[in-house]
């Protein structure tokens, strides 16, 4: 049986993986945005929201 995933759905999975993986260990952001990008099929525009949500993040707790 297959079920289809609710539009954003992915994309919530892939910023809670990259935050356990953050707290895991070492591996640089845009790594772990280029590897969620694959596993969670995500698309180009979603791989941007990634990246503003991780770095503007990371640049406010300075």
């Amino acid at each position: 049986m297959s079920s289809i995933m609710p539009e954003g759905a992915a994309l919530r999975k892939a910023v809670q993986w990259i935050s356990k993986m953050r707290e895991e260990g070492n591996t640089p952001i845009p790594n772990l945005i280029d590897q969620a990008c694959v596993r969670f099929n995500l698309s180009p525009k979603d791989s941007e929201f990634l990246c503003r949500f991780f770095t503007e993040g990371t640049s406010a707790k300075k």
